[in-house]
């Protein structure tokens, strides 16, 4: 409820206020309507754009390159040059290639790794997205001694030389919409990347790009519309925000160590290491990144900062028989119950083959085969049989 509170607050007062921008605009917006339909558009922009940064950047930048005349496109902002919205669809094009021929002819083995390319482009887009191609899409004031998109001109940058009011907030909300909602659309290509199954990699980015059909057809049937359906997709991204930046740095971690192969070069801290935990425990959720230690009580202490920045907090795991789980993608640190066996932290791909060491540092009872791993050891020892002693 506290959550539903702060995002209304927060779209009140971006309605008051960019009303009294649109009312105070510069002359060279003179009717109020227009400015409103043009912030209306821009929120639908921006969405957009968040939901795919680098297929948005270049569709914007063409429709604009291609409606300007040929003495207003010196003046356009970088995004309209051929030079960037050619090679963007290019990229775009080939993940298509790469999403078709995957759901038919593709092994999961090898289409991984260019879904994994795939994530690396959408976060370098949506950075650069985030800083240089925002601010100038919000930015539909410019100031009246200024030709328009002219205040960086020589960056290709627009001018961002406006009211007061509206640079200290109406910019710094749009730049906040669009990251909420690339961090969703981000999680979607975790999960994708997390996934062992064609199909439901597919439905993720047929999911994907129906949201963002949507947004294009509501913006270009009527602004309005356009507007309130992506305050409405900005509001579902607001509330999952948590979920879709634990999720999101999950997915980099695990990617980074897999493809890195940092197993091989990792070294246990002597005191505290960085893991993940696996489920919610009294409150913390799952996926929160945090680093395990002992105290001097014999207490397991997990340490963390939510959104990785924030004041540190400390959770004191529930005592118990722990030990440490080998699996074959990655090991788990697991919470002994009688005779079942619940897992509280997730290691890292660089814990593999460091289970024995995590195991003597932290005083547990010892290491057991968990997941494919002790599926593996099952089946050697129900169709092999073991191997008795001398």
């Amino acid at each position: 409820m506290q959550k539903v509170k702060s995002f209304l607050m927060v779209i009140l007062l971006f309605t008051v206020l960019s009303s009294n921008a649109v009312a105070q605009a510069p002359a060279k917006i003179a009717d109020p309507t227009a400015a409103a339909k043009k912030m209306a558009h821009a929120l639908s922009e921006i969405t957009g754009v968040a939901i795919s940064p680098l297929l948005g950047m270049g569709a914007v930048g063409c429709v604009k390159y291609f409606k300007a005349t040929p003495e207003q496109r010196d003046k356009l902002p970088w995004f309209t040059s051929p030079l960037f919205w050619i090679p963007a669809f290019v990229i775009v094009g080939l993940c298509f290639l790469k999403d078709a021929a995957g759901a038919t002819v593709l092994p999961t083995i090898l289409k991984k790794p260019m879904d994994a390319a795939e994530a690396v482009e959408h976060k370098i887009s949506g950075l650069i997205a985030t800083g240089a191609f925002v601010p100038i899409v919000a930015s539909i004031f410019q100031a009246p001694d200024e030709a328009p998109n002219a205040c960086l001109s020589g960056a290709g940058f627009a001018a961002i030389d406006l009211h007061w009011l509206y640079n200290g907030l109406i910019i710094p909300f749009a730049m906040l919409a669009f990251i909420l909602v690339w961090l969703a659309s981000n999680a979607i290509n975790i999960l994708i990347l997390l996934s062992p199954f064609t199909t439901i990699d597919t439905s993720l980015k047929l999911f994907r790009a129906f949201i963002l059909g949507t947004v294009c057809a509501s913006a270009w049937a009527n602004p309005w519309v356009g507007a309130v359906w992506a305050l409405f997709i900005i509001m579902i991204s607001y509330f999952i925000a948590g979920w879709s930046f634990r999720l999101s740095h999950f997915g980099v971690v695990f990617l980074w160590d897999f493809f890195t192969v940092r197993k091989h070069r990792f070294k246990l801290e002597a005191v505290k290491n960085k893991m993940f935990l696996s489920r919610k425990i009294q409150k913390v959720p799952a996926r929160t990144y945090g680093k395990l230690s002992r105290n001097e009580k014999g207490e397991l202490i997990y340490e963390y900062r939510p959104f990785l920045v924030l004041a540190q907090r400390t959770l004191i795991l529930p005592a118990g028989n722990y030990e440490t789980g080998r699996g074959i993608f990655y090991s788990e640190i697991l919470r002994i119950e009688g005779d079942s066996a619940k897992t509280l932290i997730l290691l890292p791909p660089r814990y593999l083959g460091h289970e024995e060491e995590v195991a003597r540092l932290y005083s547990f009872a010892g290491t057991r085969d968990v997941g494919l791993r002790a599926a593996w050891a099952w089946f050697k020892s129900f169709f092999i049989g073991r191997v008795a002693p001398a």
